[in-house]
């Protein structure tokens, strides 16, 4: 029996991610895009490996620091990650310079610039200049560094222009100082609807009027990245919390991980900075592109440049929910289940909406983790708060970047009557559920939705999700469980039908699993998730592949597993599909498991089926099975999107001709519109049901 636990058969989870993040960077290159979705993945990409930086890399800096010699399942030690880490983005730095520098081009041929001051016309430079004084000038921090002004404090991915100076009255000396561009200022001064110019230049520009008295000799727009907060290292660096809470102190709290700075700057200045910062020198990252790519979403947000987007795709609303019945009529008939966000968000905004109107509701339960900041969802529950309707609503605090909006919204809900639970000591709260209690004909009925994704209508069009709404007694009684659990005292309580982490979904799950193993070939298991590292699922797997299960995975993200392993995994595939959707559903199918389709809020990772609530909801109706299984054997013959993990780590393009190419987010999009085209013509109920049944058939 193979040694299950061997570091080899495990790919490096910081490596996993850096090759995700390439693969969100090849999209900017793919030359059939739209220029401004080009533009969009390279924002993306940089505001990934900003989050990367801050937390992972951060964190093995203090495992580093602290002496701990390991920290994962492939065994790299944490100075051995920071190597391999430092040397693929410096080569990494090359290709995203090129595709930057390509797409912007491309954008002057079609007469779209973004152009330094000192590139301006006349007319323009003097336009620039009165935005200067009456925009930038007056909020702008001008900085002295010497004896007697002391290197300021630099919060994360602060951004500016460091100067080198002369003074006038004594040319002999020379002073050093920067200017800090604050984030109230927008990075791109639109100065008229072809043309953007960064801030830092026209603050160059005018850095002798912000230091009167002195000459400029040389200056270099600089960024930095520093060690995150601590509620950021809670969501995605836990797995170093925990090895340091192991009787080690966190060091060097908030120290500098990271400086851009601009290509081939007076050496001077970057000594100056590094003086200061004490960054190791393979942490400095020198760019002859801007700095500060992540404020891309400025001109990717302007509706003025919409000829550079793929055309929008609206969400279509369909059987069951295309009739004028309420969501509560339809729902006392039949199951359903939404694939967002081809079929539209809107039920489940309306199920929270009628809920709050509806006379007969008398309770309405949900759980919020990220919501957009004029949610209708929210407002409905503060309505049904304010008109007697018991509402009880757990908003999850901890939800990384939400924590403003998210507490905003807890003393609103808290304002009108809602009970509010803040968060579950030591757990994050990351289940997506639903329950609204009505009063019918003297009795108690529940209705449920269960999901993927996050209560958030915004995101809804962006993520790909499922939606489930039932009001199967079975699931009533769980997640009348679960909130109980939520709101009260409980110790080991777990659900019958529905499985929760941090006590139910692994073993579940590894249980089915092994089930498939004893089928041997005739097992078979597909897993659609964002990310796969746990290593006690992995061996299960590893396990499963040994006795002859067929695995098939889609992981978007990171995959530790390692597949195409001779006598280990040759029967295992990853594919991870990256475009224009980010693929966010959850949904695993195991052949002879009864139910033997899920969907769930959770990854396969330690902090997921550990170290949070989540849920894992089995889907019964066969229809809706077929319908889930549908949407993964689509996405396993994608060959467009798809990119394939070989064993040594590495993801490869499959090498398929134009005609043959099969991308599953636009077939999911055009059966669902023709599906929409159809009804308008007939509407009738059989005719709808007719077409439902056949939404995924022609995959």
């Amino acid at each position: 029996m193979s040694d299950l636990s061997n570091p080899n058969l495990y790919i490096n989870r910081e490596l996993s991610w850096l090759r995700f993040n390439t693969r969100i960077l090849k999209e900017s290159q793919k030359k059939e895009l739209p220029l401004l979705e080009r533009l969009k993945f390279i924002a993306i990409y940089s505001t990934n490996l900003d989050e990367f930086y801050m937390i992972r890399v951060a964190g093995l800096k203090q495992l580093l620091s602290a002496g701990i010699v390991v920290s994962g399942n492939d065994r790299k030690t944490p100075l051995d990650q920071l190597r391999e880490i430092r040397g693929y983005l410096h080569e990494e730095k090359n290709v995203l310079e090129e595709s930057y520098i390509e797409i912007m081009n491309e954008f002057n041929k079609n007469g779209f610039f973004i152009k330094k001051y000192s590139e301006l016309s006349p007319d323009l430079k003097s336009k620039a200049d009165e935005y200067f004084y009456s925009n930038i000038f007056p909020v702008i921090v001008p900085i002295a560094v010497d004896p007697t002004h002391p290197f300021p404090h630099l919060n994360n991915l602060s951004f500016g222009l460091s100067v080198k100076l002369q003074d006038n009255d004594n040319p002999s000396k020379i002073k050093y100082g920067m200017v800090r561009i604050p984030r109230v200022l927008p990075s791109f001064y639109e100065i008229n609807a072809n043309i953007y110019v960064p801030i830092e230049s026209i603050v160059k520009w005018h850095v002798e009027v912000i230091f009167p008295g002195y000459t400029l000799i040389s200056s270099a727009p600089f960024r930095v990245t520093r060690n995150a907060d601590i509620h950021i290292e809670e969501e995605e660096a836990d797995d170093f919390m925990l090895m340091m809470e192991q009787g080690l102190k966190l060091r060097r709290k908030g120290a500098f991980v990271r400086l851009h700075i601009k290509k081939d700057v007076d050496s001077d200045l970057v000594e100056f900075l590094n003086s200061h910062m004490q960054i190791f020198d393979q942490d400095i990252y020198e760019y002859k592109i801007p700095l500060n790519l992540s404020s891309l979403w400025q001109i990717i947000g302007n509706k003025e440049l919409i000829r550079f987007t793929l055309h929008p795709n609206v969400p279509k609303v369909l059987p069951p929910f295309n009739s004028n019945e309420s969501v509560f009529s339809v729902m006392d008939k039949t199951d359903a289940l939404l694939v967002h966000p081809y079929e539209s968000f809107d039920p489940v905004t309306t199920f929270i909406q009628e809920a709050s109107k509806d006379s007969k509701v008398i309770s309405i339960r949900m759980t919020l983790y990220r919501v957009e900041k004029n949610s209708p969802i929210v407002q409905s529950l503060i309505n049904a708060a304010s008109d007697g309707k018991q509402v009880t609503v757990m908003v999850e605090l901890k939800a990384r970047f939400d924590e403003e909006n998210n507490l905003h919204w807890a003393k609103s809900l808290e304002s009108s009557g809602a009970h509010v639970i803040y968060g579950i000591s030591g757990f994050k709260v990351h289940a997506k559920v639903a329950q609204v209690i009505r009063q019918v004909d003297g009795k108690l009925k529940f209705y449920m939705h269960l999901g993927t994704g996050n209560y958030n209508a915004s995101t809804a069009k962006m993520y790909t999700d499922i939606s489930f709404f039932t009001t199967d007694e079975n699931y009533a009684k769980d997640t009348t469980t679960f909130f109980h659990i939520l709101s009260g005292f409980s110790k080991n309580r777990k659900l019958e039908h529905l499985s929760m982490s941090p006590m139910q979904i692994k073993n579940r799950l590894i249980a089915m699993i092994n089930n498939e193993a004893t089928k041997g070939e005739e097992g078979h298991i597909i897993a659609k998730m964002n990310a796969l590292v746990d290593s006690d699922m992995i061996e299960a797997l590893y396990n499963a592949s040994i006795k002859g299960v067929k695995i098939e995975l889609i992981v978007r993200g990171i995959c530790c597993l390692r597949p195409g392993v001779k006598n280990i995994s040759e029967n295992i595939t990853v594919k991870s599909i990256v475009g224009k959707y980010l693929e966010h559903a959850r949904i695993f199918y195991f052949k002879h498991s009864n139910p033997n389709l899920y969907i769930s809020s959770a990854d396969w990772k330690p902090r997921n089926l550990e170290r949070r609530l989540e849920l894992m909801t089995p889907i019964k109706k066969e229809s809706l099975q077929k319908k889930l299984l549908e949407i993964m054997q689509l996405q396993l013959k994608d060959n467009s999107l798809s990119w394939i993990l070989k064993n040594d780590g590495e993801y490869i393009k499959e090498s398929v001709e134009e005609e043959r190419q099969a991308n599953s987010q636009t077939m999911l999009e055009e059966y669902v519109n023709r599906i929409h085209k159809s009804l308008k013509k007939d509407s009738t109920a059989s005719k709808a049901e007719q077409l439902a049944k056949k939404l995924f058939k022609d995959s």
